[in-house]
């Protein structure tokens, strides 16, 4: 189950990084709320998973699933570039996460 908390907790990761994008000096109050929520469960699961997982690969795991779930919304949905580069660093994140995973 840890490795399931710590994966659902990278994906609000990626909740609160998105998030970010909107909350506009943290003015725009739902997106403030939707902000501090994400932050919280996100931080909340990556210690729960810590508690089975060590804290380095378990916080290297969430980061890892944190940016590149950013970078691949920010490509989806707000236009930035997708280039071969780019496709190619996400791989070598998303390898080095499994081999995290494998070596843990």
């Amino acid at each position: 189950m840890a490795w399931f908390w710590l994966i659902l907790g990278g994906l609000f990761e990626v909740g609160f990084t998105t998030s970010l994008r909107f909350v506009e000096g943290f003015r725009n109050v739902p997106w403030t709320l939707a902000f501090l929520v994400s932050v919280a469960i996100s931080m909340a699961l990556l210690e729960l998973a810590s508690r089975n997982i060590p804290m380095g690969t378990a916080y290297a795991v969430w980061g890892g699933i944190g940016a590149v779930g950013t970078v691949m919304v920010g490509m989806a949905f707000f236009d930035e570039p997708t280039t071969t580069l780019r496709l190619l660093l996400i791989l070598g994140i998303v390898a080095c996460i499994a081999a995290l995973k494998l070596s843990a």
